[in-house]
């Protein structure tokens, strides 16, 4: 990674140099969001419910929502100074307090997260104010930070004070009027062209920080529980997240740079939105629906079979991810009966071992998502040697 860029790197509009690498601010940034990872993947662990789920997505939401702006604000105003660092600091000190109102923040500490992510909406408009007096035609309409970052900043430190559940609805609510505003935006009023590669890049570091979690979790775990079977279905899973590493590298970090690269600025935006800011949510939370599911493996290596709850998290997080990728799959055009080819098998068989897990030892049946994920690596590969052997059929 390069260092810090300086305020030279952007013209007096903010433009963003091509070709340009996280900061090491943005990497000083993810590392509170590591902790947050964490503290929502452990929500997961043991035998959870439907409500659990229900509550550890409805929880993620948000500070990914935040990562995905603040990603985007660092893509549009490349600015080394000091009022952006400490903007910056500022929002790892809210997404901290979120992070250690996780645990308890659908009881006794909803309030606390709510105003941890009320700050990040000011550090936003901290950042995006500065825009609306750039010259026309980058000039930022100013009712767009005021609604968007004050408005519902504002909002959600109100919720502080809404008992639940009305809290929880209220939060709902103000972040679909944020994705609201984005959608009607569509792409109009940005200060400056996206910088594909760096958006790239971004998103594929906080899949290294999921896939990091799911790591995190299973040494965790063994050190708990320090038999040999532990040992076994650690060594299985570690052999899942690295398939899950190389085909996600190999093959799905790489198409979307290229696709971004070809589309226009229009186009670029429009695909960075809904791949990188929407589909992608449910490629990270599949990944941290994983790593809770094989920590709690870890540590019931030695009984017959795992918990109901402990089994849909761990294959149907596998089961999520595939089926976002067939989505973003499907957003960049491909023809449905191809993706199908792979995200049939890649959805369907996580959910029949769902399906007989009650029969299977804990073991068996983190080998058994190993392989299809070993299978589907091996599927991407022989597909991307076809196409680049065969005329005609070479494409991202």
């Amino acid at each position: 990674m390069s260092t810090s860029r300086s305020d030279t790197d952007a013209d007096r509009t903010g433009h963003p140099q091509e070709g340009r690498h996280a900061d090491w601010l943005e990497l000083f940034l993810d590392l509170v969001f590591v902790a947050l990872a964490s503290q929502l993947a452990h929500r997961l662990h043991g035998d959870p419910d439907l409500r659990d789920f229900a509550v550890f997505l409805g929880l993620y939401f948000p500070p990914w929502w935040l990562w995905i702006n603040l990603m985007v604000s660092a893509n549009l105003f490349v600015d080394n100074s000091p009022r952006r660092r400490l903007l910056m600091l500022s929002a790892m000190l809210c997404i901290a307090v979120m992070a250690c109102a996780v645990p308890e923040a659908d009881t006794d500490r909803g309030s606390v997260y709510a105003l941890g992510y009320a700050g990040t909406r000011l550090v936003l408009l901290g950042l995006w104010w500065p825009a609306t007096k750039y010259p026309e035609p980058l000039r930022v309409p100013r009712w767009r930070p005021l609604s968007y970052c004050l408005a519902s900043g504002l909002l959600w430190a109100a919720s502080a004070a809404v008992p639940a559940p009305w809290q929880y609805l209220m939060w709902g609510v103000l972040i679909a009027a944020e994705m609201a505003l984005l959608l009607s935006a569509r792409g109009r009023g940005l200060p400056a062209r996206l910088d594909t590669g760096h958006i790239v890049e971004r998103v594929g570091l906080f899949v290294i920080i999921v896939l990091g979690e799911s790591v995190i979790a299973l040494v965790t775990s063994a050190d708990h529980t320090w038999t040999p079977r532990a040992g076994v279905v650690g060594v299985l899973g570690f052999v899942l997240l690295a398939a899950l590493w190389w085909s996600y590298f190999d093959f799905g970090s790489t198409s979307a740079e290229l696709m971004l690269a070809r589309a226009d600025d229009r186009q670029a935006y429009l695909l960075a939105r809904d791949v990188g800011g929407f589909l992608h949510f449910f490629v990270t939370a599949g990944v941290l629906c994983m790593a809770a599911g094989l920590a709690t493996a870890v540590e019931e290596a030695d009984h017959a079979h795992l918990p109901t709850g402990a089994v849909w998290v761990l294959a149907g997080g596998l089961a999520m991810y595939h089926g976002a990728h067939a989505c973003i799959a499907l957003r960049y055009g491909r023809p449905p009966a191809g993706v199908a080819v792979w995200a049939l098998p890649g959805i369907g068989i996580p959910l029949l071992i769902v399906w007989g897990a009650g029969h299977l030892a804990p073991w068996l049946v983190v080998l058994l998502l190993a392989a299809e994920a070993i299978a589907h690596l091996f599927y991407a590969r022989g597909l991307q040697r076809h196409r680049l052997t065969t005329p005609g059929t070479a494409r991202p």
